[in-house]
């Protein structure tokens, strides 16, 4: 399933939960520097997912904040619950 997801650098922890124009909000404590908190949120998707990280993908965004993955695996139910609800 392909998943929009809003990237927040710096954050004092990850936080992966809730949303923001249909997008899954996603707080990581890396810094945007070479990638770092694009691969902290994409690890922290996974977690929140139930997925090895290597089934998450980065399909759109690798600049920006707003990024596109795909997620191979995940149950649509968790996804749904994540999009109401801040997990850390």
């Amino acid at each position: 399933m392909r998943v929009t997801i809003l990237v927040w650098p710096g954050a004092g922890r990850t936080v992966v939960g809730g949303s923001h124009d249909g997008a899954l909000v996603v707080r990581v404590a890396a810094r945007p520097v070479d990638g770092r908190a694009t691969e902290a949120a994409l690890a922290a998707v996974a977690a929140a997912l139930g997925v090895r990280r290597r089934q998450v993908t980065l399909v759109s965004g690798p600049t920006s904040r707003t990024k596109v993955v795909e997620v191979d695996g995940a149950d649509p139910a968790r996804l749904t619950a994540l999009l109401g609800h801040p997990t850390g």
